[in-house]
């Protein structure tokens, strides 16, 4: 709008230099039924509304899901033939390049979430037309603002190393010709002011499901903690949550994954997902408004009698059986993780089941966490449905609690043992499978305890890349490279940033 209203400037002052004798008038876009910066942010209603479009993007970063996976040892694409869905193909087998859709998509949704992020902060003291506009609970809508911000730089350094930093403006197309890219460690920098900003900013509860809270944002700064190392940071932080009791373990992991379990006590921050519209745009970044990785890990072509509770998908993202043997007997996180097709339909044969073998890369097992179910989709049923993504779970920050304890530089091999046995407790239901080992020997169990807990969860890849075991134990990865993603080429063609290395 902006770059309308000075074109139209320009054609003014053309016909001042052509008609001196004509006086220069303003103008006022609102002659033209045209919104300007000028209309917004006049109430507390309206920062709040504002408020919500800064959340939005969140949705659209579903991706990051099978990324996270498929790029590591949990997952393959699977799907229709070796073209389906061929920029997670690609990924799988490291031969993405910068021209990849998928990671693309990452890098837009998560710059457009800082841009309105950015949007908010230009205004926080006056609005556009210099006017102050208070009202009780600012500051802790602020903390909103600056925990999505940071959540964002935080896909987007996990996945491209350094990239361009800006915080203090909404970016305009003039701006993004002279982008430079900053360096990983200023961005993290940037990442913890704004968690530790919104970390004294927000409430210890949400006013409403999915809304940030205090222990939200010290969740997400103690991963930053620990994907940078500094574990002695991390440990104060994290256990700040676990001793304020405000969060346990659900008993059946499967219960967290259902549409009755979202935000439940277990969840510390969910991305929330809806089907109230029908709204859908396939070509478009957002395509609908929900969840489009469940569509994604959902059987091909399946069908039943009506009391069957699974929808069809697209039979993507499909578990590897490295990552099924890896559950012990008695982990009811095996069952709560891995759908395995034939086994379900042996055991249900009053379901009537019939499916369409996963044609490519097949495994014989599916995503349970995320499987499509009956009812929770409406309009264009692959783009709307409403599944949560569980984004972090307390179980996480228990086992993040003891990587730091364990990792820090006076370990607390004992206090570390004691997080992560009550995971594993939960996992098979008693304490016979409690770990005592220390030092290095718990570091691992703890890494495998993750990858046994958050499996189709997105995390596994990330955890492999910031631990250093990615070169040993993934095919194909290259070390020097693979740690990270390609800049979207678009980017380097506009704005001129230096790629990552050995794109």
């Amino acid at each position: 709008m902006k770059h309308h209203y000075i074109k139209f400037i320009g054609i003014l002052i053309a016909l001042a230099t052509l008609n001196s004798c004509k006086k220069f008038v303003d103008y006022n876009p609102h002659d033209d039924f045209l919104i300007t910066d000028l209309d917004y942010l006049k109430t507390e209603s309206d920062y709040r509304t504002m408020l919500v479009s800064v959340y939005t993007p969140l949705q659209w970063l579903n991706q990051a899901v099978p990324i996270g996976d498929i790029a590591s040892d949990n997952a393959v694409t699977g799907g229709e033939n070796a073209s389906d869905a061929l920029g997670l193909q690609q990924i799988e087998e490291f031969t993405h390049t910068s021209t990849n859709t998928y990671t693309r998509e990452i890098w837009i949704s998560c710059y457009e979430g800082i841009n309105r992020a950015n949007y908010l902060h230009q205004y926080k003291e006056l609005n556009p037309a210099g006017v102050a506009v208070n009202f009780s609970d600012k500051s802790a809508l602020y903390g909103e603002v600056y925990f999505l911000r940071a959540y964002y730089y935080f896909t987007l350094v996990k996945f491209f190393g350094g990239v361009p930093l800006f915080t203090d403006k909404r970016l305009s197309l003039s701006d993004s010709r002279s982008l430079q890219k900053s360096s990983k460690e200023d961005v993290y920098k940037q990442i913890e002011a704004d968690l530790n900003e919104a970390i004294n900013s927000l409430p210890t509860s949400a006013y409403q499901p999915g809304r940030i809270t205090k222990y939200a944002a010290q969740a997400l700064l103690g991963k930053v903690y620990i994907y940078q190392q500094k574990f002695d940071e991390a440990a104060p932080v994290l256990e700040a949550i676990i001793n304020s009791k405000a969060y346990n373990l659900v008993p059946n992991v499967q219960d967290i994954f259902l549409l009755s379990g979202e935000n439940g006590p277990e969840s510390v921050f969910e991305i929330q997902y809806s089907n109230t519209s029908p709204y859908y745009n396939w070509s478009g970044t957002t395509r609908g408004q929900g969840n489009l990785h469940v569509q994604q890990v959902g059987i091909r072509g399946l069908n039943g009698s009506p009391d069957m509770p699974f929808s069809s998908g697209w039979s993507t993202d499909l578990p590897t059986q490295e990552l099924a043997n890896a559950y012990e007997a008695g982990d009811q996180r095996k069952e709560a993780t891995i759908l395995d097709i034939e086994a379900y339909k042996a055991a249900n044969p009053q379901y009537n089941i019939v499916y369409q073998v996963a044609p490519y890369k097949n495994t014989g097992l599916y995503s349970m966490k995320y499987q499509p179910r009956k009812g929770q989709t409406s309009g264009q049923l692959e783009l709307n449905y409403l599944n949560n993504y569980r984004t972090m779970r307390y179980a996480e920050v228990l086992l993040l609690a003891a990587e730091a304890l364990n990792r820090k530089n006076s370990p607390d091999d004992n206090k570390a043992r004691t997080y992560l046995n009550e995971v594993r407790a939960r996992a098979f239901g008693n304490d016979s499978h409690n770990i005592t080992l220390s030092g290095s020997a718990l570091t691992q169990a703890i890494w495998n305890e993750r990858r046994l807990e958050l499996a189709m969860e997105g995390d596994r890849f990330f955890d492999l890349v910031r631990t250093g075991q990615a070169g040993a134990v993934l095919t194909g990865f290259i070390t020097g490279k693979h740690e990270l993603f390609p800049i979207p080429q678009d980017e380097v063609n506009i704005s001129g940033l230096e790629q990552n290395p050995n794109y």
